[in-house]
């Protein structure tokens, strides 16, 4: 029988063996010189195009702000998502490409300052007669400013649900027909209160995806995207590619 030393035992590191990509990418941004300054602008590039996409699909609920501030806001949040990323390179473990994981700082940047600019010195419509009159589609001449509105209402909260998820390693988000969905499902179920909203959030969005980051059915997924797939919501993910171009994966479960 041959004894089992300690020198014998091969140690097993449990973080992910990175693709060659994402080591370059590392070894670049913690080098010097020219190799880092190329990595840098490369990066930078990459946040832009990325917080450029989320101001672009939040623009329609968006209309006070003046001509020139999205572009302003997605520049902004691309400069603060490189400070934090570069700050965080060592927790960085492999569980997804860098790219992908690099572009959720760039998401989660601009839905705050978004967030910011968008309530200023207003009230958000949860009182009970606009809900009412969003489910029976009678929103009078401001109905379709108002829906805008209860559209953002729900974008506020996946922000919020985000700020959890973020420290799981991923980010949700909600395209605009599964936004809508959500609205409409809260609306057919409630008469009175905004409450039910935020109970739908948790149904149809925290709790399945809670469920399946404990059963390690979220992968290696860093940015997961929820849409309506025939009548009912479901999630994939997304990866980002070295050309900043995202790839839809696999669906990631079933409501």
């Amino acid at each position: 029988m041959t004894a089992v030393t300690v020198e014998s035992v091969t140690a097993v590191d449990p973080r992910p063996v990175l693709d060659d990509d994402s080591r370059a990418w590392l070894h670049d941004l913690r080098a010097d010189g020219q190799a880092r300054e190329a990595a840098l602008a490369r990066l930078h590039a990459l946040l832009l195009r990325a917080a450029r996409f989320e101001a672009a699909r939040r623009r329609a609920t968006l209309t006070q702000l003046r001509p020139g501030e999205l572009d302003e806001i997605a520049a902004e949040a691309a400069d603060d998502a490189l400070v934090s990323i570069l700050a965080r390179l060592d927790d960085f473990r492999g569980a997804s490409r860098f790219t992908t994981w690099a572009y959720k700082f760039a998401l989660l940047e601009t839905a705050v300052k978004l967030r910011k600019r968008a309530w200023q010195g207003r009230e958000i419509p949860l009182d009970d007669e606009g809900w009412r009159g969003f489910a029976a589609g009678t929103l009078g001449p401001s109905g379709a400013a108002e829906q805008n509105e209860l559209m953002e209402v729900v974008q506020l909260q996946i922000d919020q649900i985000n700020r959890t998820m973020a420290n799981h390693g991923f980010i949700v988000r909600l395209t605009d027909e599964a936004r809508r969905w959500l609205v409409n499902k809260t609306c057919a179920d409630r008469s009175y209160g905004a409450r039910p909203l935020r109970r739908a959030l948790q149904k149809y969005v925290e709790d399945p995806l809670s469920e399946a980051l404990i059963q390690g059915n979220l992968g290696e997924a860093s940015l997961v995207e929820m849409f309506v797939d025939g009548d009912e919501l479901n999630f994939r993910s997304i990866t980002i590619d070295e050309a900043g171009e995202e790839q839809i994966n696999d669906l990631l479960l079933t409501q």
